[in-house]
């Protein structure tokens, strides 16, 4: 008996799960087929009696053994398919053995049934210096092991909220072991048969629960998943496949900087024909519901992004021994792309004409960027033009400065429909003739390099793209290439009137982020002319207010008014509501929030990046606590609060470009430039002076704008001046020296300190409602820690597992953290029988149902954890006076 268990573990023998078996075996055969299995003896019987009247008949009249296992099993399977048909089983249904491990694990450790399997391996657990051998169950918000060896049972269950670290380890005794850590213990496993996948899992659903800690967006569900393909393995249950789909999609929109929305449909190997150098390149060509994407297999090669919404023909050209399989793609702006070696190119055409009839044709303006030089009159001209514009505005040349400053649409509603740069253009005085003729040259590097490499978003973006940037861009073009590199301009595109809608309805409303935002108004920038008026304060508003109507869940945090700013001067109103947006749901991810966890990750990636490129200051400047004081307002602002103004929009640039990666390059060669200096200082003040000394110094010589007085070099002493540092320089080193950091890795390392940032976020919370509320109660501050504890477990699973009311109202960010966690009463009734003392005996519903609402004060049907306590607080440590109080409340009638 023992061995049998021990075998029915380890093998994941279904013989615990159906008992009773029909098999079927070929005389000459060493393997048998299933053909029925039954939990009971009379459910097993009655498919024998089945079997007799409907089969073992007929085999009489075959006449040898290979026709009689041909008929038995095509029988077998025409009855699994029309039964299937007759009770509406997919084809992609979770297979028996999926099944019968779901039952397992539901029974094993008590789930219910909401609770959803995702999958399920092999492995061993160690406990104390023993391995069990056994079966780790991954489900969405637990990871399970049950083992059962020689008598000896192993169980172990996990809330994926309560990892605090995940981490994939090498040891010489075992090269592939994944550690789980908890806040009080660790756990190993080891003996994977396909260790990645099952970390790559556990990643994902750690972040799952992360972003549930986060907010409520964690609990919603996601019912736009890709639609699984008929060629899927069927032993991969319908729910992982859900979660590879959705980790693929967010990887490919990461990648493009497609909208958030964007679902990956598939991907395939192919040539490219790119014409500037005339070669087929190898890569990846991907197609998702409006775009087709391709990225080369060479790093920084070629990338391209074609929108459907600009493709006009799609055709499959003639074969040839050179051009294998072709297909052509031509778009609205005359440009045709040439991809061969498709595998699968009829279905690939078919996927694409799908996508291509779902999409609406819009019109759009394509304008080319332009600027003019005049010598004579030594300034420059820069025509407000947009690469794509959603709603084209006209200017005519009669119209007065101030009327062209804003667009009065039907609504009245005002806004700015050009740069606020292009509003305070300077006459600029001789010596600046040098540098317009270097910005001259640079615009027509620009214009040399879009009519060979294409214009507009369907562009082919190379490393000469990203040479030209990192050179600087003019004046002229910055806010249209920002929207392009961003992927902006797609949004922007999809959603015409969006913007003008929002601030109708964003327009006289009041709210704690509102009130923030006219706070900040008049700190955004104030040493630029363009925010030292009403107009441009007026603008900001907009964009600001707009945007914390759109996204409550970020509303408005500081830092906030300073990129928006910045913004404002160089794209339209509209433009720079949706770099906004690009910045903060998908290339900032989190800084924003209220707890601005994404800035906090990030400082925790810099850390380690620090430790691992500049170790013999890492230790130096973990002694003085400097790392995390000053990056916090390096990456929230992108260097816009502490460089000068010229050399900052420089990082934009890059920025909008590369991404996070340039931001960790240059923080990394602005700490490797001051290496002996920080060394030397003897506390953070003093690094924090030869920090902000060093940054102030950095100046762009190219830059045509009148010089801005910097904050930072407002408040400078007498102290010699430090020697300038040229930017574009300063950019060029932290590629040569720290360019080997990939996005990738980034993303590893985020995940890392994810869970390390929210988890102490948690404790903090927890010690704050604790410090908050133990003078109103008795208990003492370990038995109010364990309360929470529980009080917070029971609202998540409630989240988890339904309700009677949403995650949302159960859960408000925006109130004082005792109030944020709310349970129903069901939720309740169950805290009840395990903690009150009169929980006993056939009353003990009802008393809890007059308890709950004596509590629930405001008559919301739900109660926090302050309401919780109070009551709890006097059944508990009450004297009988309070007690005798409580109960006399109770039964007072409502």
């Amino acid at each position: 008996g023992l061995l049998v268990g021990t075998l029915d573990v380890v093998l994941d023998s279904s013989a615990r799960v159906a008992p009773y078996r029909i098999l079927y075996q070929a005389p000459d055969s060493l393997v048998y087929w299933t053909i029925a299995c039954g939990c009971s003896r009379k459910e097993i019987t009655e498919h024998w009696e089945w079997l007799e009247q409907n089969l073992l008949q007929t085999l009489s009249i075959f006449e040898n053994e290979n026709d009689i296992n041909t008929f038995v099993r095509g029988k077998i399977q025409g009855i699994i398919a029309e039964y299937n048909k007759i009770n509406g089983i997919k084809e992609d249904d979770d297979t028996e053995k999926f099944k019968e491990a779901i039952v397992k694990f539901h029974k094993l450790f008590g789930m219910p049934e909401e609770e959803k399997l995702v999958n399920y391996y092999s492995c061993s657990y160690w406990k104390g210096k023993v391995p069990r051998q056994g079966w780790v169950y991954l489900s969405i918000n637990h990871l399970c092991f049950y083992s059962f060896l020689m008598g000896r049972e192993a169980k172990l269950v996990i809330r994926w909220v309560d990892i605090t670290q995940l981490e994939k380890n090498a040891t010489l005794l075992f090269p592939d072991m994944i550690k789980v850590s908890t806040r009080s213990s660790e756990h190993f496993f080891s003996v994977f048969l396909n260790i990645s996948e099952t970390f790559k899992l556990m990643e994902q659903l750690a972040n799952i629960a992360m972003r549930q800690l986060l907010d409520n967006e964690g609990f919603e569900q996601d019912r736009s998943l890709p639609k699984l393909k008929k060629k899927s393995p069927k032993k991969v249950s319908a729910l992982k496949r859900d979660l590879d789909a959705r980790a693929k999609s967010e990887r490919y929109r990461a990648l493009f900087r497609l909208p958030k929305d964007e679902k990956l449909d598939g991907h395939t190997d192919c040539t490219l024909w790119t014409p500037f150098n005339k070669m087929h390149i190898l890569g990846q060509m991907f197609v998702s519901t409006n775009y087709i994407c391709f990225t080369s297999k060479e790093e920084n090669l070629c990338s391209l992004i074609i929108p459907l919404r600009e493709v006009t023909i799609v055709e499959k050209a003639d074969s040839s021994s050179v051009l294998p399989s072709p297909l052509s793609i031509s778009t609205k702006n005359r440009m045709t792309f040439l991809f061969a070696n498709l595998k699968d190119r009829d279905f690939l055409v078919q996927r694409i004409s799908d996508f291509l009839q779902q999409t609406t044709s819009k019109i759009y303006l394509d304008k080319n960027i332009s600027g003019s030089y005049i010598s004579s009159d030594d300034e420059v001209f820069t025509r407000s033009s947009s690469l794509i514009s959603a709603s084209p505005h006209k200017s005519l040349s009669s119209e007065s400065e101030g009327e062209r400053q804003f667009n009065l649409n039907d609504n009245g509603i005002p806004t700015a429909t050009q740069a606020l740069m292009t509003m305070y253009r300077r006459r600029s005085p001789e010596e600046f003739n040098p540098k317009l003729a270097k910005e001259f040259l640079k615009e027509q590097a620009w214009k040399i390099h879009f009519a060979e490499y294409g214009q507009g978003v369907c562009m082919y973006r190379t490393e000469k793209t990203r040479d030209l940037v990192l050179k600087g861009i003019p004046e002229s073009m910055r806010g249209e290439l920002w929207l392009l590199f961003s992927g902006a301009i797609n949004e922007m595109a999809t959603h015409p009137g969006y913007y003008e809608d929002l601030v109708e309805k964003s327009m006289g409303k009041y709210n704690l982020a509102t009130e923030e935002i006219e706070r900040d108004l008049h700190r955004s920038l104030p040493e630029h002319p363009a925010f030292q008026n009403e107009m441009g304060i007026a603008a900001l508003r907009r964009v600001l207010t707009a945007y914390a109507f759109r996204n409550p869940n970020i509303g408005y945090c500081q830092a906030m008014n300073i990129v928006t700013s910045v913004l404002l001067l160089y794209a339209k109103e509209e433009e720079a509501f949706w770099l906004l947006v690009a910045l903060c749901e998908r290339m900032l991810p989190d800084y924003y929030n209220t707890r601005v966890v994404g800035a906090l990750v990030d400082q925790g990636v810099f850390e380690e990046l620090a430790r691992d490129y500049i170790p013999q200051l890492y230790d130096c400047m973990q002694d003085l606590g400097v790392i995390s004081t000053i990056s916090l307002s390096w990456f929230l602002t992108l260097f816009l609060s502490v460089m000068p103004f010229e050399s900052a929009v420089v990082v934009v640039d890059c920025f909008f470009c590369e991404g996070i990666k340039v931001i960790f390059q240059l923080a990394l060669a602005v700490l490797e430039a001051n290496v002996d200096k920080l060394l030397n200082c003897k506390d953070d003040g003093e690094a924090m002076t030869v920090l902000g000394r060093y940054l102030d110094s950095v100046t762009n010589k190219d830059s045509t704008l009148p010089p801005i007085p910097h904050l930072h070099s407002l408040l400078s002493d007498d102290v010699e001046p430090y020697p300038e540092v040229d930017i574009f320089r300063l950019i060029r080193s932290s590629y040569e020296k720290f360019g080997s950091i990939r996005a990738d890795l980034i993303e590893q390392m985020r995940f890392k300190q994810r869970l390390k940032v929210i988890q102490t976020l948690e404790d903090t919370t927890k010690r704050n409602v604790v410090r908050t509320i133990v003078t109103e109660t008795s208990f003492t501050i370990d038995e109010l820690e364990e309360l929470y504890a529980l009080f917070k477990a029971e609202h998540l699973t409630s989240c988890y597992w339904g309700g009677n009311s949403n995650a949302t109202e159960r859960h408000d960010p925006s109130l004082p953290y005792l109030e944020q966690y709310r349970i129903d009463f069901e939720q309740f009734k169950g805290m009840f029988a395990l903690l009150f003392p009169w929980a006993c005996g056939t009353h003990s519903d009802i008393l809890a149902a007059r308890l709950f609402r004596l509590l629930d004060e405001n008559g919301d049907l739900l109660i926090n954890f302050r309401e919780f306590v109070s009551g709890l607080s006097a059944a508990c440590h009450g004297d009988l006076t309070e007690k005798l109080k409580l109960l006399y409340k109770m039964h007072v009638l409502p």
